[in-house]
């Protein structure tokens, strides 16, 4: 294949040292950055940093004319609204603790990236993401990025052969800190100096109670308060609508029980939001759906695997077996709030399997 590379841009350190590295190697990029919500806030205007921030897409564009190279803005709002956004609703309507990350990488980013790259004659996507790509056996697969800290697979677990095939992760092999050292050394001080977004782009004061009350009709009437109850079906007293609630929450409750109690369960019919000890917060087995494998086509039973449910997880050993269309996992030891909604992705040492939807 060619040289010719479509750069994904968020206006951040990542992408672009991304694309200064990709162009020292003598590739050829044309860049873009995606216009996916605009979230117009206080508490957004008020930050240089994050998906929301108008202001990103411009240093984008910036710091692609500075190098040399055009660029593009792809407005994919529609889009974003209809398979985002709305999945991100109806999944705590339901009870669940979405990853909007998750879903939007596979459908809406890696999607559109593909096809836009096809009409420019690209042969290759290229984004700021820690993580590699290993090939073997006629399989690619993610791979840990150098940096664990930063280490951003359990985010891209959903991408298909033919998506890292054509994509080029420039940062997998460096730490944040190299990064960083990499923009000052080039000359873009203000750069590598600069702050990173945590948050959901469509929920720049990452409270999603406010955003669910905003965007679904008749809110507080359809959602309204509750039973807290126990593991036995006590009544503990009153919440506020099941969807203000996930799994391992404690604090926040607004309900004092002289110990501490997380949210263990969540009931959508019942309108019960279940409260429990720590002990009861653990289990061993979960379910996964929307399997999606990588390092290799099928797996047989009781395939052993470090599982990971959460970003800042840090995995845990896991038996895989086989269930319908999906997985069932049982984990070695108890492990804390196994979060329907939540990915789990498995991994062999710093190769990724695959993943799944918890259900």
């Amino acid at each position: 294949m060619g040289k010719r590379v479509l750069m994904a841009m968020s206006g951040g350190i990542d992408s672009s040292v991304a694309a200064m590295l990709l162009r020292e190697q003598g590739y050829e990029l044309i860049g873009v950055t995606y216009r996916v919500y605009d979230q117009i806030s206080q508490a957004c205007l008020e930050k240089e940093k994050g998906c929301c921030s108008v202001n990103a897409i411009f240093e984008a564009k910036h710091m692609a004319q500075q190098m040399g190279f055009e660029h593009h803005i792809l407005d994919i709002r529609e889009d974003f609204r209809k398979l985002v956004i709305t999945n991100f609703i109806d999944e705590y309507l339901q009870g669940h603790t979405p990853n909007p990350c998750v879903l939007c990488n596979s459908v809406i980013k890696w999607g559109k990236l593909i096809e836009m790259a096809d009409s420019l004659g690209c042969d290759y996507i290229a984004t700021g993401h820690y993580a590699r790509i290993g090939h073997e056996n006629g399989r690619y697969f993610l791979r840990k990025g150098i940096d664990e800290t930063k280490d951003q697979t359990y985010f891209l677990w959903t991408l298909t052969q033919e998506n890292l095939a054509r994509t080029l992760f420039p940062l997998g092999e460096l730490t944040k800190t190299e990064v960083r050292q990499i923009a000052l050394q080039r000359g873009y001080e203000r750069l590598s100096k600069k702050s990173e977004s945590q948050e959901i782009c469509f929920i720049p004061d990452n409270n999603y109670r406010t955003f669910l009350a905003e965007h679904v009709e008749n809110y507080a009437t359809k959602y309204g308060p509750g039973s807290f109850v126990d593991t036995s079906g006590k009544i503990l007293g009153q919440h506020q609508g099941f969807p203000n609630y996930t799994i391992g929450q404690r604090k926040g409750l607004g309900i004092a029980l002289g110990r501490p109690m997380f949210v263990v369960a969540i009931d959508p019919q019942r309108n019960e939001v279940v409260l429990g000890t720590r002990e009861e917060l653990q289990g061993f087995h979960f379910s996964a759906k929307n399997i999606n494998l990588m390092k290799y086509a099928t797996l047989p039973d009781n395939f052993e695997v470090s599982a990971k449910i959460r970003y800042r997880n840090a995995g845990f050993p896991a038996t895989l077996r086989h269930d319908g269309n999906g997985l069932q996992g049982e984990f070695h030891t108890p492990v804390d709030s196994i979060t329907p909604g939540q990915s789990a992705v498995f991994y062999e040492g710093p190769d990724v399997i695959g993943g799944g939807i918890i259900v």
